[in-house]
């Protein structure tokens, strides 16, 4: 007993504070997937190996005591009580080293039955454990009630309402979008953007869809405004224009003709016409407008239905939007707007950020003011997190079995003994003091009874 008093738990000192120091230097196993080294590791290690030590301490004070009550208990018979105490303090300490230690590894590399639990059992441990996340965490009933406690809504908009928050999501937002222009190649938008125009410009025809929108403009008469802007434009012209039309009639006489003649026809020409023009402005109803308003109707109608005319209509579109065209197009697009939004976030004066912090701040405010739109982003979210849970709790739940699985056996049992060790040795030393009492305990009740 006393051999084993001293020697079993400095074996254990030594081969557990050596696994602790190697956690905390951040040292891992060959083929190990890694646990990785937390913050303040080395505080722990250090915590771990004082009660180590302290528990050892209190084991060795046993043993002491034990031998020397043992050796003078004949002299001494209050001794005999000294003994038992220090007997079951001795015990106590052995039985609880060898259980916190079975735990971790086996018990001075004894290959005991069930012992070496943690590296043994990790991967059911870690099955039992991502099952237990998923049955009591990830259920839609449990996070649906958190969100509905948190008021998420709330909280949220007081966020937003406040300055630093626009800023923080305006920021953040210039970020995504600086982030995402660096990842996107341009040729690739552009090709996307090149594809989009032929695809939904170019490839349907173009007489049909113009025909009709034409024809319901020219049923509501949308077009007389623009008969009525190119009419006075003519009449202004006329009234500034008369000696150019004079001139015009000049040049196209004969050259026979008195020039006096020439003068009369040419004022008679220009009358005629000033009289037509202002006919045709002041009567709407003109016989001008009635041939303008079915040209433009039968325009329309054959635009729909005229093989030749949709096929002058596809003609023109060619002519408009030909293959260097179309590129030229997709280029300047995307060129202007990436040009236009890094400018925009990069300045946080712009008249777009600006706009954007104003509504994010006006749409925190609602949230905070507006019970009801609260309650449907409440809702909103809380059906989102509901369906994600359902949907993915297996896989978020697997995560844990699957990172548990890749982690090394060893280095495993060290990093768990690393973060509770220290509060597993209280049940070294509870059960020394706990071992004491009782074997005290146990000795005098026997010395009264059989004594």
């Amino acid at each position: 007993m006393q051999v084993n008093s001293e020697q079993i738990p400095a074996e254990d000192v030594t081969n557990h504070a050596q696994p602790a120091q190697a956690a905390a230097s951040g040292a891992t196993q060959p083929g190990s997937a890694g646990v990785g080294r937390a913050v303040g590791d080395e505080e722990k290690a250090a915590a771990l190996r004082r009660m180590k030590r302290l528990a050892l301490a209190l084991l060795i004070g046993m043993a002491i005591v034990f031998m020397v009550a043992f050796a003078f208990q004949k002299q001494y018979l209050w001794l005999e009580y000294v003994r038992a105490a220090a007997e079951g303090g001795m015990v106590g300490a052995l039985a609880d080293w060898f259980a916190v230690t079975a735990l971790f590894k086996y018990p001075m590399g004894l290959k005991i039955p069930h012992t070496a639990i943690i590296p043994r059992r990790k991967d059911q441990i870690g099955e039992s454990l991502s099952e237990f996340v998923e049955s009591n965490f990830l259920s839609q009933e449990v996070v649906q009630d958190k969100l509905a406690s948190i008021d998420i809504a709330r909280k949220a908009g007081r966020w937003l309402s406040e300055p630093g928050g626009a800023e923080r999501v305006a920021k953040d937002g210039g970020a995504m979008i600086r982030g995402a222009f660096t990842v996107l190649n341009d040729d690739d938008v552009q090709a996307v953007i090149e594809g989009m125009v032929r695809k939904h410009l170019l490839t349907p025809p173009w007489g049909p869809p113009v025909g009709r929108m034409a024809e319901r403009i020219f049923a509501d008469g949308h077009h007389h405004k623009l008969v009525d802007l190119l009419v006075d434009r003519a009449a202004d012209w006329m009234d500034a224009n008369h000696a150019t039309v004079n001139r015009l009639v000049s040049d196209r006489s004969p050259v026979w003709v008195p020039t006096f003649v020439d003068g009369l026809v040419s004022d008679k020409v220009y009358v005629e016409l000033l009289k037509f023009v202002r006919a045709v402005q002041s009567d709407q109803n003109h016989q001008v407008r009635k041939s303008i308003d079915a040209y433009l109707t039968d325009l329309a109608q054959d635009l729909q239905h005229d093989p030749a005319m949709i096929e002058r209509a596809e003609t023109i579109k060619a002519q408009i939007l030909g293959d260097p065209e179309v590129r030229e197009l997709a280029s300047r697009t995307w060129g202007t707007v990436k040009n236009a939004l890094l400018t925009a976030v990069d300045d946080p004066d712009s008249e777009l950020s600006q706009r954007f912090k104003g509504a994010v701040r006006d749409f925190g405010s609602r949230l905070v003011n507006d019970a009801e739109l609260a309650g449907k982003v409440n809702a909103w979210i809380g059906d989102a997190a509901g369906y994600l849970v359902n949907t993915y709790r297996s896989d978020i739940a697997g995560v844990i079995s699957d990172t548990v699985a890749r982690w090394d056996a060893e280095e495993t049992s060290q990093k768990i003994e690393l973060q509770v060790g220290k509060d597993l040795q209280y049940i070294r030393i509870n059960g020394t003091v706990v071992g004491a009492l009782a074997g005290l305990a146990i000795f005098t009740v026997a010395h009264l009874l059989f004594g």
